[in-house]
């Protein structure tokens, strides 16, 4: 099947007598075939594609000759024989129409019908309510327009086909209308999608490198890993979810590299994209939008005729918008008709052509529209790519425009996305342009539509189109260097202001997460100019630290590490040992860790920070750097160094005497306490720690990195069931997961669960386990969280062993292990040594498990983590007894098993090994003494 007949396939177009199906290549005349040759077909099925429109010769001649080179008398014979063939001027008949030096038009009417048996609409496509629009909200997608116009097709195609197509593609020049057609289908397609909807503004964004990161925001994601798209993916790999890319062109390899992705690991996703080039990846199917109809002759049509354009529609409706008063009879049709030729029906100029109507009128605005563009405009249609049509409408617009609404409209073009009317005045104002002058010329640039209210971020803000910011800021770096410059450093420095402010009110401010989102490009925009070849390396530091708590409360972790380690490559010497420094340093550890594992410099980073807090007496920020230490030291398994830290900081709290500060060193003091051992202690203080923690909240959870009142309670759960008081533990244990799932920070949960896993299988709740498990892996995999990844592998053989099935369940504890280990996570692994020893236990692979054992216990006893050394011990005795049948010897490791438990106070240690012990007893020569050993145990 040829690109003609695809593009057709599904429908057939009635004009005269004549009925045309490209799809069957059949022509015929009151229902008799037609003898036509091929090419004359082809040039058929061109021109009835977009009736009134004149198509280039140019054109024709590359979309019918595709595979030869031919000379213009090629076309004109082909013309001429389809026009007899029509019978073209007989009995006053007219179906081509041409336009000297230009091109030909079909200017016939023409009526489109679908081919019977074409698959239907889906019935779950769209449900509409009484007024034909969607009931269910989508996620992020702008609002839609009131109508429409001209694009009624389009719609009914793209609504249709995009629900079994994995991506279309809306291509066509700027202005030409993609974004608002894209926005129209997203509301339509919502109720089908149910909801799950997401608008992607490419057009914000600078760096390609940020595409996924930018479409993880808009669709509500947080990434808290080094892979944005394995985040995306694990969101939506079997889920239904349709994403509108917008403006695709500036960032088209590395959307077309992201897309790609989500086509193959995503097979339920659909893809909805503007650009003005395909995408050029498997699959695409392109949906060219071109320009709205006009009429080609207006003189001889009558006011109805010439209305029934959309384009003329388009431009009377705005005009109308403006001026309400505004009345079109056939002589002010006609003008707006010449001036929609002159524009080429492209969408954006003539809603710039008629706004102005409301301040010249419709004939000075034709007057001034002819004299401007009167020079070659038919070699712009034909020769040039419509931008030139686009550059050509914006100039026009500017120079209309008065001095200072041109200066102001330049320097908004620094802002990315939103910017509020503040913004604005700081950025714009300054000894030449006043304050409320800025304020008149921003009012009028908007009333010309050249600046866009946003509704979306409320009363007061207002963006430009991407188009139109990129040519107002040519414009601006046409006034100078300097001017440029200034422009940009006021921009830079407003942001920091703004930033800076935030962090005086500490985090709760952090709560308005749309907001700060919001603000994301200019915050980036600013970056890279502050580090740009002509930026300011002072502001741009600044600016790093300020923004890093931004970046972090918004769990874009790579753009935090990538900035916070960009500004301590070029910090000065006289910003060292300073607050900045400390945010920088601070921050880089944390991203680090969570990004790229337990690396040294991560530990180096956070370390530095730890010691300009110190230098600098910031006590709330060194209690808040011991809790990263603490944490980080943990995870690579030096308990010894992460106590050390969780004692500076009961001291430092103590210091503070606050409540909150109490609530955070008991908590880090208490975990240490249950990891070393000593539960007795463990428990007073993570009880302690839980009275002095207020609720817990999402902002202080990304102040701190982690959530400590959440850690303090699963640590309480997991040092209650080790106390001997199992039901309690439970209780806990469920409690604090549904707290952790409410602040909506992944890490916080993981940290529940895979703690609440280990509770469950302590209790033999096996069932409770493996549906935490669920939910452990789901959170790890969505949020691509790696070493908890490698867990669940781990997880899922311990609780096979449990249930007795070893089998390959011994391999997968084996495979996490080692995979924990590359990642430095070090706080699993003792468990997973037990699962391992159990399983080769119960294959009989004694000499395998009691090396695995006695390997095990010398590593906890080098590092301090004596949690888990008594019930070592309890399969130190088993492996013993089972090897050699030595009942001292294994009596004798018990009896250790049991002392350590009654010290450490873990009486559910201490019961297993009693048990144990009894049972070994009972086997030999002491069964009576046996009874009694299981009598103490029981109570």
């Amino acid at each position: 099947m040829t690109d003609l007949e695809s593009k057709s396939v599904q429908e057939r177009m009635y004009f005269g007598p004549f009925c045309l199906s490209p799809g069957e290549r059949l022509l015929t005349r009151d229902g008799e075939p037609v003898q036509i040759g091929g090419r004359s077909f082809d040039l058929l099925v061109v021109l009835t594609e977009q009736p009134g429109r004149v198509l280039s010769k140019r054109e024709l001649l590359k979309r019918i000759w595709t595979d030869v080179v031919v000379e213009d008398g090629s076309l004109r014979f082909h013309m001429a024989g389809l026009r007899k063939l029509l019978g073209d001027g007989e009995d006053g008949a007219r179906y081509i129409a041409t336009q000297v030096g230009v091109g030909y038009a079909f200017v016939a009417p023409v009526e489109r019908q679908s081919v019977p048996g074409a698959p239907p609409v889906p019935p779950t496509a769209i449900v509409p309510d009484a007024d034909n629009r969607s009931t269910v909200s989508a996620l992020n997608v702008p609002a839609r327009l009131n109508r429409l116009i001209g694009r009624e097709r389009d719609v009914q195609l793209l609504q249709r086909r995009v629900i079994d197509t994995p991506l279309f593609t809306i291509v066509g020049p700027a202005g030409v209308g993609k974004t608002s057609l894209a926005i129209e289908i997203g509301h339509e397609l919502t109720e089908a999608f149910k909801g799950q909807v997401a608008f992607v503004d490419l057009g914000m964004l600078e760096n390609s490198a940020l595409v996924p990161s930018m479409t993880a925001g808009a669709m509500g994601i947080r990434v808290h890993s080094d892979d944005p798209l394995a985040v995306i993916l694990g969101h939506v790999r079997d889920q239904p979810f349709l994403l509108l890319f917008d403006n695709c062109e500036h960032v088209i390899e590395a959307a077309a590299q992201l897309v790609e992705r989500i086509m193959d690991d995503a097979p339920k996703v659909r893809v909805l994209a503007t650009s003005r080039e395909p995408l050029r990846v498997r699959g695409e199917h392109i949906h060219r939008l071109d320009a709205l109809g006009y009429p080609e002759d207006a003189s001889n049509l009558t006011l109805e005729q010439l209305l029934s354009y959309p384009a003329v529609q388009l431009f009377c409706e705005r005009a109308t918008e403006a001026d309400s008063s505004l009345e079109v009879d056939e002589r002010a049709a006609r003008l707006i008709a010449g001036m929609c030729h002159r524009l080429d029906g492209m969408a954006l100029p003539i809603e710039l052509a008629a706004v102005r109507v409301a301040t010249h009128g419709i004939p000075a605005t034709a007057r001034q529209l002819g004299e401007r563009f009167s020079f070659g405009w038919s070699g712009r249609r034909t020769a040039r790519p419509r931008q030139q049509t686009l550059q050509a409408t914006l100039d026009w617009s500017y120079d209309l425009l008065s001095e200072i609404e041109q200066i102001v409209f330049e320097r908004l073009s620094v802002f990315v996305g939103p910017f509020s009317i503040d913004a604005a005045l700081e950025v714009v104002a300054d000894t030449e342009i006043r304050a409320d002058e800025v304020a008149v010329a921003l009012d009028e640039l908007s009333s010309k539509s050249l600046v866009a209210p946003d509704r979306s971020c409320g009363t007061g803000t207002y963006r430009l189109l991407e188009m139109t910011r990129a040519y107002t800021r040519e414009k601006l770096l046409g006034r100078g260097a300097q001017e440029y410059s200034t422009a940009f450093r006021r921009h830079a420095g407003f942001f920091l202001r703004e930033l800076e402010a935030l962090a005086d009110q500490k985090e709760d401010v952090l709560q308005d997460v749309q907001s700060l989102r919001q603000q994301f490009g200019n915050i980036r925009s600013a970056l890279e100019w502050s580090f740009g070849r002509d930026g300011d390396l002072k502001i741009g530091i600044r600016l790093a630290a300020a923004s890093a708590p931004v970046f972090l409360t918004l769990s874009y972790l790579t753009e935090a590490r990538t900035w916070c380690a960009r500004a301590l490559s070029d910090i000065e010497e006289s910003q060292r040992g300073t607050a900045i420094e400390l945010e920088l340093q601070g921050s880089l550890g944390i991203a680090l860790m969570f990004t790229r594992g337990n690396s040294e410099a991560a530990g180096n980073a956070l370390t530095r920070s730890l010691e300009v807090a110190t230098a600098l007496e910031d006590h709330w920020s060194q209690l808040r750097m011991l809790g990263r230490l603490h944490i980080f030291h943990e995870r690579i398994g030096e308990y010894d160094v992460a106590m050390s830290y969780a004692g500076r900081a009961v001291e430092v709290a103590q210091t503070i005497g606050e409540p909150e500060a109490m609530g955070i060193a008991y908590s880090l003091s208490g975990i240490s306490h249950h990891l070393s051992g000593d539960q007795i202690r463990a428990r007073g203080e993570l009880e302690l720690s839980l009275k002095h923690s207020p609720p817990s909240q999402r902002g202080r959870t990304i102040h701190y990195g982690f959530d400590h009142r959440n850690r303090s309670g699963i640590a309480l759960a997991r040092t209650l069931w080790l106390c001997g008081d199992s039901e309690q533990a439970g209780l806990i244990a469920r409690q604090t997961v549904r707290e952790a799932a409410q602040l909506d920070h992944p890490v916080t949960l993981c940290i529940a669960l895979i703690w609440s896993i280990n509770v469950y299988l302590w209790m033999g709740d096996l069932d409770a386990a493996e549906e935490a498990l669920k939910d452990f892996g789901e959170c790890a995999d969505v949020n691509a969280l790696g070493p908890y990844i490698a867990a669940v592998g781990g997880v899922r053989g311990e609780l096979a062993i449990q249930r007795g099935c070893t089998g390959d369940a011994i391999s997968a504890v084996e495979k996490s292990l080692s995979q924990l280990r590359t990642a430095r996570y070090e706080l699993l692994t003792t468990s997973f040594s037990i699962a391992v020893a159990q399983g080769l236990i119960q294959e009989a692979r004694l000499a395998e498990a009691a090396e695995l054992v006695e390997l095990t216990i010398l590593r906890c006893k080098s590092n301090g983590e004596l949690f888990l050394m008594a019930e070592l011990l309890r399969f130190k005795a088993r492996i013993t007894h089972l090897q050699s049948n030595n009942i001292e010897e294994s009596q004798k490791i018990l009896n250790e098993a049991i002392s350590l438990a009654r010290e450490q106070g873990a009486r559910a240690w201490e019961l297993r090994a009693t048990i144990d012990l009894a049972q070994l007893l009972a086997n030999g020569a002491f069964a009576t003494r046996a009874i009694s050993v299981q009598h103490a145990a029981a109570r």
